[in-house]
């Protein structure tokens, strides 16, 4: 199940990914929303199987309305299948994800914004964009690498 993705800015690229941008050697957060807005797990091997034109089409194709989501979709599943060989693996689509959320602010997001000593209020949260609140939920999770999160606060004006 998919939904519309609703995002003032959904091609930005962050200052704290600055060192990739121009080749995108890693998979940009916009890319990433992308990927948990169309319901596909692309890990890092995949994707630098593509090509470097196949990455940019990846960060400027549009995926808001039902039929870019499905049309991103299937440009991925293609990709995947084409460079790899094998199917591109489902990934479940939340009906109602935290980043669109503008009432909660995600425990792992207030654990983290508290160990860099920052107060996050729930008035703060509510008018960061959602790709931002995304940034800042993916960059929250104990699997990640956190090393960014206290760039995307200061980029995000929370510090």
């Amino acid at each position: 199940m998919t939904r519309s993705l609703n995002v003032a800015d959904p091609h930005r690229f962050f200052q704290f990914e600055a060192d990739f941008v121009d080749s995108l050697r890693c998979i940009p957060m916009q890319v990433r929303l992308k990927l948990d807005t169309c319901g596909i797990k692309l890990k890092l091997p995949q994707w630098h199987q593509f090509t470097p034109e196949e990455r940019q089409a990846l960060a400027e194709m549009s995926c808001r309305s039902e039929a870019e989501i499905q049309a991103y979709r299937e440009f991925l599943c293609h990709l995947v299948l084409e460079h790899t060989g094998t199917p591109a693996t489902d990934l479940p689509v939340e009906a109602d994800p935290a980043w669109l959320d503008t009432t909660t602010v995600p425990d792992s997001v207030q654990a983290h914004t508290q160990e860099h000593r920052v107060e996050l209020t729930l008035e703060k949260w509510a008018i960061l964009a959602p790709l931002e609140r995304f940034v800042l939920i993916k960059l929250s999770r104990s699997s990640h690498e956190n090393k960014n999160f206290g760039p995307a606060l200061r980029e995000f004006h929370l510090v």
